[in-house]
């Protein structure tokens, strides 16, 4: 650690809540020893819920054991890549566990992304299999031959439901793949495996080697401080001490006896810790929805009143209005931790006073598995603020331009951090992992923080020209590439403006070939066909000519500047 940094003594511990250690002990233990270790303590505890359908721990064990015995005949072997391409549901935890369980390693994919998107990222993994939501099928399918996987399993939500759920969902969605397949001249992806099929396999033998916990265990991609795409290498020690972090810092949880919701989606790394590791390994009841909905949730709590509860600040005002209007009881959560964005002050108090428990912030990053700080859990919290390290959390505060330079305390700087949470690098890109992953295991965050001097950290800006919108990471230039492969666009510039809740909106500024005419909602659609939705521009106006340095560079600062004056022309 340097001899200058002001914060080695860690003296945020004192703000830790009554029974937080400063650290979390040695990890023994891999995600898969985990899992197994819950399935043996929590047999005959509900593990996953869907839709009111049950899975306990002992049956979750044994799928589990079942999918990867399946994997391994479709030829997985240790250190393989699997992809997942899947909304939440128990299909995926079930998934994840079992390519994890066989050594392999599982590729998280946002299963709304379009072709396009999809393409880079299977060319960079070169999974082989892939499990994916039958609805995406067509999309994985038709990547090109040095991008597809040579074995497909095709996913059908319905099946993990209720029958008269089933029942009522089956008919309509036949219909609708009837009618695509008339609209697009093109029947549903051929040759698939269907799910089943790989319950269906014998179960893994117990004999069959674990991972060690040093073995890579997931790759999440992400665009990094820098807004290249590239998978982030997380290791099992990574993940199973983020999860033990994560227990440590609510000491009033108890084992066995929580019911966590799964709102946030788990192929996103914060879905992933707080949901699919963190929540198994305390041997909670995991309800989890495929998409956000405040009655999907206020029905569920009917019948699994949640205690704990992980998601962003629109997800909390959407559920603390509906309790408002009598639409839904949250009495019964006692912790709920936000994070991907800033929590607003009005979104705490309308939260607290809905259900009498804490709501605090924390902090992290993909390339921290994904939490390094958080507000307490107790009086000494502090809203407005980031929180504090984690138990076994260092951090720095440093110069921008020069890293390896401390900045005293309370003074402006870039944080970065340490921990066994940190991860191992990025995939095949080691000029990036040096860039982000300093000498004694120190990750860049691109943050610029101050620190109280009680340890309390709060982000006052971005090194990195990230968009973050609806907790999801979106690159300017490939929003900027998208629009100006449209035919009428001779240049853009893609910037995020702030909202009045600290969230960001997607925004850009075009330049227009000579003679042609402006049309926002063209351009808008023509970004959708390209690009997920939420990395859309929200707003689009015309510029003369955008801002420029004297190398030609376009200056995104100072466009994002001009367009929060309200410059550019609108149709």
């Amino acid at each position: 650690m340097s001899a200058s940094n002001p914060w080695e003594t860690r003296p945020w511990t004192a703000q830790y809540a009554p029974g937080v250690p400063a650290d979390i002990g040695e990890v023994t233990e891999s995600l898969v020893d985990m899992m197994e270790r819950s399935v043996r303590t929590c047999r005959r505890k509900p593990a996953l819920v869907f839709f009111g359908a049950t899975i306990d721990y002992r049956e979750l064990g044994e799928r589990i054991a079942r999918a990867a015995g399946g994997l391994r005949r479709l030829g997985v072997r240790k250190g393989d890549r699997v992809a997942l391409v899947l909304p939440n549901c128990p299909q995926h935890v079930i998934a994840f566990y079992a390519v994890l369980s066989l050594g392999a390693i599982v590729v998280e994919h946002n299963p709304l992304y379009t072709p396009r998107e999809l393409r880079h990222q299977f060319e960079d993994h070169e999974a082989d299999v892939a499990i994916v939501w039958d609805k995406t099928a067509d999309a994985v399918a038709g990547l090109p031959s040095d991008a597809r996987p040579t074995h497909i399993v095709a996913v059908d939500l319905t099946d993990e439901m209720p029958f008269r759920t089933r029942l009522a969902l089956r008919l309509p969605i036949k219909r609708a793949r009837e009618s695509r397949a008339k609209l697009t001249g093109r029947p549903a992806a051929r040759g698939l495996i269907p799910w089943r099929r790989l319950l269906g396999a014998r179960p893994l033998p117990r004999r069959h080697p674990r991972p060690a916990v040093d073995d890579v265990a997931l790759l999440q991609y992400t665009s990094g401080t820098t807004g290249d795409p590239k998978g982030v290498i997380l290791t099992h020690r990574n993940l199973r001490a983020n999860a033990m972090q994560g227990r440590a810092w609510v000491p009033g949880l108890r084992e066995g006896r929580e019911t966590f919701y799964g709102v946030l989606p788990l192929f996103h790394a914060y879905g992933l810790t707080l949901c699919l590791t963190f929540a198994m390994s305390m041997g909670a009841t995991l309800v989890l929805f495929p998409t956000f909905d405040a009655g999907l949730v206020a029905d569920a709590a009917k019948k699994d009143p949640p205690t704990f509860l992980p998601a962003v600040p629109p997800i909390y005002d959407a559920l603390a209005r509906a309790a408002g209007q009598g639409v839904i009881d949250l009495s019964t959560i006692r912790f709920a931790i936000s994070g991907a964005m800033s929590l607003p002050l009005a979104t705490v108090r309308r939260w607290e006073e809905a259900t009498g428990g804490l709501l605090v912030e924390g902090y992290g990053m993909t390339e921290t598995s994904p939490v390094a700080l958080g507000n307490p859990m107790g009086p000494t919290r502090r809203p407005g603020t980031v929180g504090v390290p984690f138990p076994g959390t260092d951090i720095r505060v440093t110069s921008p331009d020069d890293p390896s330079v401390d900045v005293p305390a309370g003074e402006r700087g870039e944080l970065l951090l340490r921990g066994p949470q940190v991860f191992a690098g990025y995939w095949r890109r080691p000029e990036a992992t040096a860039e982000s992953l300093l000498p004694g295991g120190w990750v860049r965050t691109g943050d610029i923080v101050t620190v109280a001097e009680d340890g309390f950290v709060t982000v006052v800006d971005r090194i990195k020209e990230l968009i973050i919108t609806g907790g999801y990471n979106v690159a300017p230039h490939e929003v900027e590439e998208t629009l100006e492969a449209h035919p009428d666009v001779d240049a853009a510039a893609v910037v995020g403006l702030r909202r009045p809740d600290g969230s960001e909106q997607v925004a850009a500024a075009v330049q227009l070939r000579e003679g042609r005419t402006f049309d926002a909602g063209a351009l808008r659609d023509y970004a959708r066909t390209h690009l997920a939705d939420y990395k859309v521009p929200r707003r689009i106006v015309q510029m003369d000519e955008l801002p420029r340095s004297l190398v030609g560079k376009v200056l995104r600062r100072e466009v994002r500047e001009r367009m929060a004056a309200g410059e550019g022309r609108r149709p």
